[in-house]
């Protein structure tokens, strides 16, 4: 019997700890900060449980942040807080099986135009709908929910997505999800359902980004679908994960870590050049990084250990 270390599990529920302390000392501009980058790592760990095993690079994040933001806007008033979590949860896991069980048969680039086009497609629907049976553009979002609880929030899950990560990298589902990820035909020959192991993880990994939403809606007191499904978000998402290392469980998440003081600091001294600055990042990263960082650094403790061994067998000849 395999025993597998609970260090990961410790060391996750640790870090989260000390972090539960920040909001009584951190400044109101440390606190935004810091909600922000965790609303980033959420998305980012959450695409990454998905697209890093199977290789499906999805552009539809800001769906199901959308959604979950949308749901907070529509029954903020009417029921109690964690209801509306578990509603936006369920809304979002359940568009993600739709969606999913209609696309998930796609690859490559078929896969990721479908998902930016779902997007838009999204945010024209509930504009449509907001002017035409409203009668409104926006929404606005009243609820008695400060940065602190956002922050615990927020954190919480995020502690919740890295045990599942590592459990999931542990399971038998993860190595179906890496061998789907190499090759599906020698995946089905294994044994294996690839299109049931893809569905069950989109709709988690989507479920999780709309609860993302959800909790990040009460900071917006206004919103619309212009912010609330946002392409850009989509692309942000991505390029943390492909910074970090999108086939790693911590990938994604020093991916968010490192972006969001990188977004801070060109969205207060270029904040005009923006997406341009933010589409030359995305460049830079897949030319020099297409294994992100953590990738980057295993390649050349790889090359590091080859170098001895091969000197060794130097001069045995």
């Amino acid at each position: 019997m395999i025993v597998r270390s609970p260090v990961p599990y410790i060391l996750i529920l640790a870090i989260s700890g000390l972090l539960a302390f920040m909001p009584f000392f951190a400044s109101g501009f440390q606190m935004a900060f810091a909600i922000g980058c965790l609303n980033y790592a959420v998305l980012a760990t959450a695409w990454g449980l998905f697209s890093g095993p199977t290789r499906y690079v999805s552009l539809a994040s800001v769906v199901f942040f959308g959604i979950g933001s949308y749901t907070v806007a529509v029954l903020g008033e009417v029921l109690p807080w964690p209801v509306i979590l578990l509603i936006s949860a369920l809304i979002g896991g359940g568009v993600a099986l739709i969606v999913g069980l209609a696309t998930l048969r796609l690859a490559g680039i078929y896969f990721v135009i479908f998902t930016f086009g779902l997007s838009e497609m999204v945010r024209q629907l509930v504009t449509w709908y907001e002017v035409n049976v409203t009668r409104s553009i926006g929404r606005y979002i009243f609820l008695d929910i400060t940065q602190p609880q956002i922050f615990w929030q927020l954190l919480g899950l995020l502690a919740v997505v890295l045990i599942g990560a590592v459990a999931l990298q542990r399971s038998r589902l993860g190595f179906a999800l890496r061998v789907i990820g190499g090759d599906e035909t020698m995946a089905r020959h294994f044994g294996l359902n690839p299109t049931f192991a893809k569905l069950g993880l989109f709709t988690a990994s989507s479920a999780i980004m709309a609860l993302a939403g959800a909790i990040m809606a009460p900071r917006w007191t206004y919103i619309d679908p212009a912010i609330a499904f946002n392409a850009t978000l989509s692309f942000q998402v991505v390029i943390m994960a492909l910074l970090g290392g999108m086939h790693r469980i911590y990938g994604p998440l020093l991916g968010a870590v490192l972006m969001s003081f990188l977004f801070e600091a060109l969205g207060s001294q270029f904040p005009q050049a923006f997406s341009l600055l933010l589409g030359l990042v995305f460049i830079v990263i897949v030319y020099l990084l297409p294994n992100g960082i953590i990738g980057r650094i295993e390649e050349l403790f790889a090359l590091k250990r080859a170098v001895p061994q091969s000197t060794r067998e130097g001069e045995r000849t």
